[in-house]
């Protein structure tokens, strides 16, 4: 293959995965709508559409496979194919995440605990996939440092979410009539607080993937 068009192929490998990025940010923010609103029907949305960004990821890793076995690449180019693989494991788990959130829009009430503040936890996290696929866009490793850093406010928000949840489960005074309806919101609630923390780790292995892409640095991987 002519080494142009073996570049192209590269180039069109890291749009078509910044591409599904794009998707995946739009349903996890449809799902952190879904969330806040109890919105059925747009949680509905979410979860089915789920199989279609299982297929555009199925699509782009035979891509990844193919230039790995046809072109052997070498140092960076290596590296980039390899990190573009892992990624795309990423970005497909965060659409998962965000099917799961959908779900427990289904069933929480929101109102059970109104000052656990998912929606800004949430809005962390976009944030921070954000960056990090334009990190991985750009080759902005110093951007990829930053993004691992700002995972231990998340990281601090869930933990004080879910304490403040369990402490009040062991200080509320149950009637025998509320006792499942208030069970199955704070499952909901600890879930939710729990798969919003590995969206943030999940754009941490982004950034990771980045930065030992552009710079064999695998300082973020874990």
């Amino acid at each position: 293959m002519p080494r142009e068009e073996y570049r192209q192929q590269l180039d069109a490998l890291r749009e078509n995965v910044c591409d599904l990025s794009a998707l995946v940010l739009d349903r996890l923010r449809q799902a952190l709508t879904a969330l806040d609103g109890g919105d059925g029907d747009l949680a509905r949305e979410v979860v089915e559409g789920d199989a279609e960004i299982n297929r555009r990821y199925l699509d782009l890793e035979r891509d990844c496979i193919d230039l790995l076995a046809l072109q052997q690449p070498v140092a960076g180019d290596l590296r980039f194919i390899a990190a573009s693989f892992k990624i795309l494991t990423d970005l497909e788990r965060i659409a998962d995440l965000a099917a799961n959130l959908a779900g427990y829009a289904l069933d929480l009430d929101r109102e059970t605990y109104p000052d656990v503040d998912l929606q800004r936890v949430g809005a962390l996290t976009v944030e921070m996939v954000e960056d990090a696929m334009a990190a991985y866009a750009d080759d902005d490793v110093e951007a990829c440092r930053a993004i691992a850093e700002r995972d231990d406010e998340v990281d601090a928000r869930c933990e004080r979410a879910s304490q403040r949840i369990v402490r009040d489960l062991l200080e509320r005074e149950f009637d025998a009539g509320d006792t499942d309806d208030l069970l199955g919101d704070v499952s909901a609630f600890l879930l939710t607080i729990r798969d919003l923390e590995r969206v943030g780790d999940h754009a941490v292995n982004v950034a990771a993937r980045t930065l030992y892409a552009v710079e064999n640095d695998d300082e973020l991987i874990y």
